[in-house]
């Protein structure tokens, strides 16, 4: 029987890769991770579909190759693409799980930390329903500091020095989660949830 992790409101179980409570809708973007090496990075990402709209259906349609391209003129620049996440945090709170995090998800593309490329190879992937511009919600803050939580505890080796954002492993080609993400606020809440768990 594997060790499942817990820690607050969610649990980790190591051996699938699974994070629960989660709404599992499992991508075919996905492949395993080359070599045995641990896990070192979380990359933050925020995606909106179409565009600055949000609570659709639309974005777990792209992780699953069904969008429909002619429904909005902006799919046609995403037209093919075949990309998903580990997770995402919907507007809500929902915390939908695409990927197992012993596998390798395409959400990063030509991307280095720390002078390390192919950031996918080592990394777990989290969207966010959002855009650059727009502030995410309370939720949202609630929801991933306690994802961070309970991946940091399961894997020791990620830690907060190990937490980016899209645009800083692909600066210049990527903004998200742009600046309306408030890095501080997530910083705090993780180290709150630590303080009490002391």
């Amino acid at each position: 029987m594997p060790e499942v992790i817990m820690t607050g409101d969610f649990t980790v179980n190591p051996e699938t890769g699974l994070i629960n409570p989660a709404r599992l809708c499992p991508s075919p973007n996905r492949d395993a991770r080359p070599g045995v090496g641990a896990l070192e990075l979380i990359i933050l990402h925020g995606i909106s579909l179409p565009p600055g709209q949000f609570g659709g259906p639309e974005i777990e349609a792209f992780f699953l190759n069904e969008l429909d391209w002619g429904a909005h003129p902006y799919f046609v620049e995403i037209r093919g693409m075949e990309v998903s996440a580990h997770l995402l945090i919907r507007r809500d709170g929902d915390l939908v799980q695409f990927v197992p995090f012993n596998e390798r998800a395409w959400h990063a593309g030509q991307s280095h930390f720390r002078g390390r490329s192919r950031c996918n190879d080592f990394s777990i992937g989290i969207e966010l329903e959002g855009e650059d511009e727009t502030n995410y919600n309370d939720r949202q803050y609630n929801v991933l500091s306690a994802v961070l939580k309970a991946l940091m505890v399961t894997y020791p080796q990620l830690t907060m020095r190990e937490l980016a954002g899209h645009s800083d492993v692909a600066p210049g080609r990527k903004s998200d989660p742009g600046p309306a993400f408030d890095w501080l606020r997530l910083y705090d809440a993780v180290e709150e949830s630590r303080e009490k768990k002391d």
